[in-house]
């Protein structure tokens, strides 16, 4: 054990270097034509959540969705194959109409944020999805890049339609 200004830390005899955020991250962005407060609707509404989350050809069963820091969001994606995924995740961080932000708990482990910047009549989306390693993120970066952009085609309509119906 070493005193380290009057506090004893123990210290792990290997060092662990986390990989840069850049090297593991799959990051888009997209100008939406509505606010950064509809956006963050279309984000914290779970039936809404339902029809836009996921890529293309997929639809969403929201089991749980504990929309505060720290609450469970248990959801199953069907795949147009058919075939059923079971999603574990928590809230991390929410800013109302400025920061979305999850922690997936099953097979892929990641952090999502999505970052708002309000631009009056539209919000530029920040989409910034994080995993553990460069390995990993590598193995599966072509499908997250071509998910995350129907994800966000999904999100902008969506909100069109949330626009078009209110």
């Amino acid at each position: 054990m070493q005193t380290l200004g009057g506090t004893s830390h123990a210290f792990c005899p290997r060092t662990i270097l986390m990989e840069p955020v850049a090297s593991r991250s799959d990051v888009r962005g997209r100008l939406i034509l509505a606010n950064a407060t509809k956006v963050f609707a279309a984000m914290s509404d779970p039936v809404r959540v339902a029809r836009w989350w996921g890529p293309a050809g997929f639809t969403s069963t929201i089991h749980e969705f504990e929309f505060v820091p720290g609450g469970r969001w248990l959801l199953t994606m069907h795949g147009p194959d058919g075939k059923d995924y079971p999603n574990n995740g928590r809230f991390m961080r929410l800013v109302p109409g400025r920061t979305f932000e999850i922690e997936h708990l099953s097979d892929h482990h990641f952090v999502l944020t999505i970052d708002l910047l309000d631009r009056g009549t539209s919000a530029l989306v920040n989409w910034r999805q994080t995993f553990d390693t460069a390995a990993h993120y590598g193995r599966i970066a072509g499908f997250v890049a071509e998910a995350n952009e129907q994800n966000l085609d999904r999100l902008a309509a969506e909100i069109l339609r949330g626009a078009s119906t209110a």
